[in-house]
């Protein structure tokens, strides 16, 4: 049996690095808190190939001393805490003494640091762990670090890391946390020279969150803020109704410092829930000031996980806040809505309201809740969805036209059980249901919407066929972050391949000339956004085909407007399509499309043969 030592400082070191330094982001993370707590007013990150090659982070912070640059290096030497009861009250973001050390040892490390009242600076080099030289050197106040070839002696750790575009993607979005943390500091990031976003200091969170995200993103959101029980919130949130795909932008910060928190996700998500569609996630971010002693940030070394002392207190004030903004600007928009007509019909001298759909949209109103008006006069006719004044039918007209949709009929290539359908009715819900050789066949239109999108798009995506694009009449213009720039670039053929005509006119500003005849135009901006969204967030390893499955399922919904109801001839025409499908049995998602009743069970219930 082997005899217990203590390990070399660098063995033990790369230990370390293994629950402090998990990805290129983790480094640029602890160096990013190091240059906060500095004092600096101008921060600097530059990073290529994902940062596996190389990342640099600059500011203009207090500096260092050669003695107190040399001792940063050592583990557990630190100036943020002295006792182990000042972690009950610590403000600053570093406090360990793992990071840099940890970093040193398992990379090609540069420390150039000088402090003001000194007229040189100092420059460490050391590589895997092993000093390489200790000089003096000519550099402005402040402090720069420089890592390339990370992970590069411990190459079990380097074969774990994703691609290029994926720790590019997780870098970028944690420099723009710290960047939207401290409005103050003017942030630079840059990808291999390439100037990703800069944002000068200011004292505004929306023109912060306007540099990073783009000035539409910026204008979707209203400013929130109340204290109660020592407790302060105050950020930007979303208005009702609007929603994003992913959780990318819902985001939390506890004093100042970017977590991610069970307690404060699921209390916002708990006072959107009503307020926007199941699967959906309100864009919020939030900054929660807290008594120190009453949260813990020590709960893991990368310190994003945290904990508070007294959970419900924060989720219940959480909660009521966003609840009471969200009653209060739901009970206001219900005077604020614009765009209501009022049309005379003169025959039937029926009123009707014309509703503009995005006002609906824009203040989270379904149509189905606003109530119609209806002629009293007419008991007998059916209430109808407002927006329509179509005139109500006789019940001869009715049956003409039913007669006119029985009779054509079509045969499945599935063969048995799906053979000759008829359409009985249309109903509510989106439900269609039909008669056959066999018995009754009930249809979810919208999960047979979804099947039938889905393969098109398959088929698309193959290179089967090719999707013709509809030309807008009035392009729609679409401004992304950086990192959706990039990659709308990277997926610009697959789009064009679904009858996406999308055209780059300047730094992260496009334009959809045209969408695919499937999609409304008017919902082309969001399908594209919701797109990018998943993409970003499942990564490049998941094929364009599974994003575009999701973010089709996702925008189906949106397909009736409306409520999921089909006309006679819509359902008509989806049954045969679903009939064609290579699996009509079920959407993507593996819920069914449809059900059959078999004459079998109406006998069984009749108990008598038919």
């Amino acid at each position: 049996m082997s005899k217990i030592r203590i390990l070399a400082d660098r063995v033990a070191n790369q230990i370390a690095a293994g629950e402090v330094v998990e990805r290129p982001a983790s480094v640029v993370k602890e160096l990013l808190e190091n240059s906060v707590d500095a004092d600096a007013t101008k921060i600097e990150v530059e990073f290529r190939n994902g940062g596996k090659s190389y990342i640099r982070v600059e500011d203009n912070g207090i500096g260092m001393s050669q003695d107190q640059a040399l001792l940063s290096l050592e583990r557990h030497a630190t100036s943020k805490i002295r006792e182990a009861s000042d972690l009950n009250h610590v403000r600053s973001f570093g406090f360990r003494g793992e990071a840099l050390p940890s970093i040193a040892s398992v990379s090609r490390f540069s420390l150039r640091t000088r402090c003001k009242k000194e007229k040189e600076g100092s420059e460490i080099l050391i590589n895997g762990g092993k000093m390489v030289h200790l000089k003096e050197c000519g550099m402005p106040p402040g402090t720069r670090i420089e890592v390339s070839h990370l992970f590069n002696s411990v190459p079990g750790r380097r074969k774990f890391l994703k691609t290029e575009v994926t720790e590019s993607t997780h870098l970028m979005h944690l420099a723009k946390l710290y960047a939207l943390a401290h409005p103050h500091i003017h942030f630079t990031l840059l990808e291999g020279g390439r100037t990703i976003f800069q944002s000068p200091a200011c004292n505004d969170l929306s023109e912060r969150v306007c540099e990073i995200f783009g000035k539409g993103f910026a204008e979707s959101l209203s400013d929130i803020s109340a204290e109660g029980n020592g407790l302060s919130l105050s950020g930007l949130v979303g208005m009702p109704g609007q929603s994003r795909p992913t959780r990318k932008e819902m985001i939390f910060f506890v004093n100042q410092r970017p977590v991610d928190s069970k307690t404060l996700t699921y209390a916002t998500l708990e006072a959107f829930h009503t307020f926007i569609p199941k699967g959906r996630f309100p864009p919020a971010i939030l900054f929660l000031e807290i008594d120190p002693a009453s949260v813990d940030v020590n709960v893991h070394p990368s310190k994003k996980e945290i904990r508070f002392r007294e959970d419900p207190k924060v989720r219940n004030f959480l909660l009521s806040t966003l609840l009471g903004r969200n009653r209060a600007f739901n009970v206001g928009a219900t005077t604020k809505l614009e765009g209501i007509k009022l049309e005379v019909d003169n025959e039937s001298s029926k009123m009707v309201p014309q509703i503009d759909p995005k006002a609906l949209e824009m203040y989270g109103i379904e149509k189905t809740s606003v109530p119609p008006f209806v002629d009293s006069g007419k008991n007998d006719s059916k209430s109808e969805t407002p927006g329509n004044s179509l005139p109500s039918k006789s019940a001869n007209e009715s049956d003409f036209n039913r007669v006119e949709l029985i009779p054509e009929q079509f045969v499945s290539p599935r063969g048995e059980g799906l053979a000759s359908w008829r359409l009985i009715d249309s109903l509510k819900g989106g439900l269609g249901l039909f008669s056959t050789t066999e018995g009754l066949v009930a249809m979810h239109g919208r999960a047979a919407y979804e099947r039938v999108r889905f393969e098109e798009l398959q088929d698309c995506l193959e290179g089967k066929v090719k999707y013709e694009s509809q030309s807008l009449l009035l392009p729609e213009n679409l401004e992304l972050d950086s990192v959706d720039s990039n990659r709308l670039n990277q997926d610009s053929k697959e789009l064009k391949r679904l009858g996406f005509e999308i055209e780059e006119f300047g730094r992260n500003f496009f334009r959809i000339n045209g969408c695919p005849h499937w999609l409304s135009p008017e919902r082309s901006l969001s399908f594209i956004k919701d797109f990018l969204e998943l993409s970003r967030e499942q990564g490049s390893s998941v094929k364009t085909l599974d994003i575009v499955k999701e973010t089709m399922i996702r925008e189906s919904s949106f397909k009736s407007g409306d409520g999921g109801e089909f006309s006679e001839q819509e359902m008509m025409l989806l049954a045969k399509e679903l009939l064609q499908c290579k699996n009509p049995y079920t959407c993507p998602r593996g819920r069914p499309t449809f059900f059959e009743i078999p004459i079998r069970d109406f006998e069984k219930r009749f108990q008598r043969k038919i």
